[in-house]
């Protein structure tokens, strides 16, 4: 899959308020499955991760993986689901929309809460919390290692 250059967090976190309305914290998650599973099946190895879907990093919340951008840009929805949208969502890349159709089919069936409990026994955001208790702050960055090793192996599972 190629990357798509108009492609940034809030984009992602657009498409899929074209589906249903959402909490923040369950769009946070939908972005991070999409950002992590592209790490995954677009990259050789763990050593070299060079395809992104797009460049800012998720960091490790106390509720599961958050991106700085989304939190500013809908925290003030804060537990209350932000409206659905009528935009029309048009793509560079072809390959891009069928995956968010993906990640969404897997992933959105699911409510903020459950996603929030899937992501905190992943490795990726274990790793990027160890040694912090369950309510310390944290802005600690989620490896793309981590992220790649763990999402690599469900893929080949």
């Amino acid at each position: 899959m190629i990357k798509d250059e108009m492609i940034d967090a809030s984009v992602v976190a657009n498409y899929f308020l074209t589906k249903s309305e959402l909490t923040p914290k369950k769009l946070q998650k939908l972005v991070y499955y999409s950002y992590s599973w592209f790490i995954a099946l677009n990259n050789e190895n763990e050593n070299e991760i060079n395809s992104l879907l797009f460049d800012e990093t998720p960091e490790a919340w106390i509720h599961g993986p958050v991106f700085k951008s989304l939190y500013s840009k809908y925290k003030v929805f804060n537990w209350h689901e932000i409206p659905k949208s009528d935009e029309t969502m048009v793509f560079e890349n072809d390959d891009i929309k069928p995956f968010f159709d993906r990640i969404w089919k897997v992933y959105g069936k699911y409510d903020a809460d459950q996603l929030e409990y899937m992501t905190h026994h992943e490795l990726p955001w274990k790793n990027a919390r160890k040694g912090m208790s369950a309510l310390d702050h944290s802005n600690k960055e989620i490896s793309k290692k981590d992220i790649f090793i763990y999402f690599n192996s469900l893929a080949n599972e």
